[in-house]
């Protein structure tokens, strides 16, 4: 039996069928065009394009979003991708689709599939942090995912650079009308406005961190920022969940200088005299998220 999962990002719509071994059986992807009955009917296509491959239709599909959907009011919310909120993205989505979908977060998505089979595989507790153009978290506990109460657990990008230093204090603004929150620090975009900021030009990510292992000062000054605010934001996640793992996703999950220099940073910030947590790549890479919903459904 296969299942049908959506990776509903903010450049690209992925759908993809995986077999019951989450091997890819068939995989499309299609720019977002960022508009919003546009990009519902480019899913369309891309399930369309799989099911035509695979010879199936698929009664139920998965779908990992920005952002997630409001018990309360039935409306997606949180969403980086700002044309998404306030948006009945899963009323749309199931009238474009024709069937029933569940929706939940990419990060979401991609602790559950890293849990299934990939960096967070055994674990009981696990934490997955996407850090690209934005910054989400997933949270997986107790053998299963946890999408929390209300619905939103892991928005870690949206908390407060802790121990900010006095040139941090209050330094920048978020988009969702709050001062200081982690995406506004280590989010891929964060990175190169820094670097910006500093030299006075711009790079591309790889580029940064090729400087700075050359030893270019302003560089290597901007990567040594990143991975400590970065260190400093998950300390405080473990002070609260102590996990067995942390997974790290997005572009800036490429860079090997965080799995070097993480750990030691997190220890020195966490209230234990111990700190083991082992901190992985995602297995999977830029698949966890599609993976993962297509998982969000029971098999068959």
């Amino acid at each position: 039996m296969l299942r049908l999962g959506v990776d509903f990002g903010g450049t690209k719509i992925e759908a993809a069928a995986l077999d019951g071994d989450g091997r890819f059986v068939s995989r499309i992807r299609l720019p977002n065009p960022r508009v919003y009955e546009a990009s519902l009917d480019v899913t369309r296509q891309v399930v369309e394009a799989v099911e035509a491959e695979v010879g199936q239709w698929f009664d139920r599909i998965g779908v990992g979003i920005p952002g997630s959907i409001s018990p309360a009011t039935g409306l997606s919310r949180n969403a980086n991708s700002h044309w998404l909120n306030d948006a009945p993205l899963q009323a749309d989505m199931e009238r474009v689709l024709g069937r029933p979908v569940r929706l939940r977060n990419d990060a979401d998505c991609m602790i559950i599939s890293e849990a299934a089979d990939g960096a967070a595989v055994g674990k009981q507790a696990a934490f997955g942090v996407i850090v690209g153009t934005g910054c989400g978290a997933g949270l997986w506990l107790g053998g299963g995912d946890w999408p929390g109460a209300s619905g939103f657990s892991g928005e870690f990008g949206h908390t407060p650079l802790p121990w900010a230093t006095p040139e941090e204090h209050g330094a920048h603004r978020c988009w969702c009308g709050r001062v200081n929150c982690l995406e506004t620090w280590i989010s891929g975009t964060a990175f190169l406005e820094d670097f910006q900021q500093s030299a006075g030009h711009a790079l591309d990510g790889p580029q940064i961190v090729e400087q700075a292992r050359a030893g270019e000062p302003i560089a290597r000054d901007v990567l040594d920022r990143y991975i400590d605010r970065l260190g400093r934001g998950l300390a405080v996640v473990c002070d609260i969940i102590d996990p067995d793992v942390i997974v790290l996703g997005g572009g800036m999950s490429n860079i090997d200088e965080l799995y070097e220099r993480l750990p030691g940073l997190i220890a020195h910030h966490v209230f234990s005299d111990t700190f083991e947590t082992p901190i992985r790549k995602a297995a999977h890479g830029d698949s966890s998220g599609v993976r993962g919903a297509a998982w969000l459904w029971p098999q068959g």
